[in-house]
């Protein structure tokens, strides 16, 4: 209990002095754990932040629309590295999906293109991916979440989309949060979570949940019971899905939001895992047989504790991550940030090199379901939602740097 508490005071004395709160980040966030903490770990990170959030030459606004909300996108960067794709909710999760796509690598953005008529009825975050079957053809796949579980296809690089249609009688929320190829030509695994109300939907009427922009259209739930982490298996390049298979959960944490990576030899998969329940930090967990079988749930340092990671290698072989900073002792909390570290600090329980300060979030902790693209030449062009505006609704803002600008500022 000791070491504890040197623990602890010694992460809000580093932590605290290396970065300073905005009168307006008093407001919504304070330097001290939560009562019910609970991880063996230190609530905070001792590494240095690097904050670009002032730098407005590297922001560009892809969409806002006064008193609407804009929230939580994903994108997709084509082969040819300059089509970006984009898709997000006019809403908090639900509303129906906006779709917006950019030709010159997220500089500039096009007007709202025609959807479906169904991407109206969504009720949860949609997710972009890029999938390519065994004989080469490429798709793009984009889901929606709760129950049931639909998917929307694109066999024309975003051109034309179908309607939104279930891939089975089951559901889940932010679905689905990661899609990874696996060393089979065409077999991809999908990563959501869900708390036991969508997984097979049911008649409690109370959390029923039904579409803004569609009322007609609702989903029917089950009463909540615990948080569990699912895969599906694709073995046809993302036309169709497997049943779900749970694959991580623990009965004091709540376990969700995956966010997959690969190490760099390509033999590990590794899951980031948002604690919902805010009594831990952040977990992982790691296969070494492309997800047949999973390592049991291990907790992250502070320095990686958020919602919603998203992570790519940079050119020299260092990771980005970008997350909302949920943190239980850090003078970023509630914003947008990064982690800069390798694949090995994952792996060994590291606090990594150091974080930076995408852009500072001010209302609450509500901002952060982040696309991450890299580009040829080492920038990263990261994409998100926020309330970057004090009291205005949220909307949808790209980033763009390199590593090397970001180091730099460690001189």
């Amino acid at each position: 209990m000791t070491h504890f508490r040197l623990t602890l005071a010694a992460a809000l004395s580093l932590t605290a002095s290396v970065f300073a709160q905005s009168k307006l980040q008093q407001t919504d966030v304070t330097l001290a754990p939560p009562k019910n903490f609970q991880s063996k770990l230190a609530p905070g990170y001792s590494i240095p932040i690097v904050d670009i959030s002032g730098e407005t030459r590297r922001q560009v606004v892809v969409d806002r629309e006064a008193g609407q909300y804009l929230g939580h996108p994903t994108t997709v960067l084509l082969e040819d590295n300059k089509t970006m794709l984009i898709v997000y909710p006019k809403g908090h999760g639900r509303g129906a999906i906006v779709y917006k796509r950019s030709e010159d690598a997220g500089l500039t953005w096009s007007e709202r293109l025609p959807t479906p008529q169904s991407w109206e009825t969504s009720l949860e975050v949609p997710t972009l991916h890029r999938v390519v079957d065994a004989a080469g053809k490429k798709r793009l796949i984009m889901f929606s979440g709760l129950y049931p579980i639909r998917m929307a296809v694109s066999e024309d690089d975003g051109g034309t989309w179908s309607e939104l249609e279930p891939i089975g009688d089951f559901g889940g929320v932010v679905t689905m949060s990661s899609v990874i190829d696996l060393k089979t030509p065409g077999h991809y695994l999908a990563f959501f979570h869900d708390d036991g109300r969508f997984i097979r939907g049911g008649d409690v009427e109370k959390y029923f949940v039904r579409s803004p922009h569609a009322p007609d259209y609702l989903c029917t739930t089950a009463k909540p019971w615990r948080f569990w982490v699912y895969t599906c298996l694709s073995k046809d390049g993302g036309l169709t899905w497997s049943v779900p298979a749970p694959i991580a959960m623990l009965p004091n944490a709540s376990l969700c939001e995956p966010g997959v990576l690969r190490s760099p030899d390509g033999n590990q998969i590794a899951v980031l895992l948002r604690e919902n329940s805010r009594k831990f930090n952040s977990f992982v967990i790691f296969s070494d047989d492309e997800g047949l079988s999973w390592s049991e749930p291990k907790e992250l340092p502070a320095a990686l504790t958020g919602d919603r990671h998203v992570a790519k290698y940079a050119p020299d072989g260092r990771l980005f991550i970008s997350f909302r900073d949920t943190t239980h002792v850090s003078p970023t909390k509630g914003d947008w940030v990064g982690w800069v570290g390798r694949y090995e600090d994952i792996v060994n329980g590291a606090e990594g090199q150091y974080r930076v300060r995408i852009m500072d979030n001010t209302k609450g902790a509500d901002c952060t379901y982040p696309g991450v693209e890299l580009l040829p030449g080492g920038t990263f062009v990261t994409t998100t939602y926020g309330h970057w505006t004090e009291g205005e609704p949220a909307y949808v803002v790209s980033v763009r740097f390199k590593l090397e600008e970001l180091d730099a500022k460690l001189q």
